[in-house]
C-alpha cells in the first residue's frame, strides 16, 4: 500500500464522523423532526417503559427529550471534531484542537437553527445553539479528564 493511500485513508478516517454528523444534523434538521411531529413517538415509547402520563406532564418531559438530544448529539458532534482536528492537525494541542472543535460545532448548531427559521413547525433558538455548545464542551472535558487519567503520556505528545 503506497504512502499516498494511506494518508487518503487515515484523512477519512479522521473526518468521516464530523461528515455523519453534519448528516445527522441536516436529516433531523428537517419539518418532520419537528416537536409536533416527536411527541406521540416519544410519548408512545415513554408510556411502553414508565406507564400512563398526564398532558401537561408529557408536554415538560418531551421538551427535556429534546434538549437532552440537542446536548448529547452536539457533545458527540463536538468530540468527532476533537478527533478528527487532534488526527490531522500538525503539533497538536489539545486546548486548541478542543477550541477549533467548539468553533465547528458552534458553526454547525448556527447554522442548523437559521435553517429551522425557515420551517413552518420549527425555531431557531440562539439557546438551543448555547445548549448545543454546553453539550460539546462538556464531552470535550470529559475526553480531556479521560486522557489526564488513562492516556497522560498520549495527552503530552512532543510538539
Amino acid at each position: 500500500m503506497s504512502s499516498n493511500r494511506r494518508s487518503l485513508w487515515y484523512w477519512i478516517c479522521a473526518w468521516l464522523p464530523v461528515v455523519l454528523g453534519v448528516i445527522a444534523v441536516a436529516l433531523e434538521s428537517t419539518e418532520f423532526m419537528g416537536a409536533n411531529h416527536t411527541s406521540g413517538p416519544f410519548r408512545w415509547l415513554y408510556q411502553a417503559i414508565f406507564g400512563p402520563v398526564s398532558d401537561e406532564r408529557w408536554e415538560v418531559l418531551h421538551i427535556l427529550i429534546r434538549k437532552s438530544g440537542h446536548f448529547i448529539g452536539y457533545g458527540a458532534i463536538g468530540l468527532a471534531w476533537l478527533r478528527a482536528w487532534w488526527m490531522t492537525l500538525p503539533r497538536s494541542r489539545f486546548l486548541h484542537d478542543s477550541l477549533l472543535a467548539l468553533l465547528g460545532t458552534a458553526m454547525i448548531a448556527s447554522v442548523d437553527e437559521w435553517h429551522q427559521t425557515f420551517l413552518p413547525n420549527r425555531t431557531g433558538s440562539a439557546w438551543d445553539v448555547l445548549l448545543d455548545c454546553c453539550g460539546a464542551i462538556m464531552l470535550e472535558l470529559a475526553a480531556y479528564i479521560f486522557m489526564r487519567l488513562f492516556r497522560p503520556k498520549r495527552l503530552a505528545r512532543a510538539a
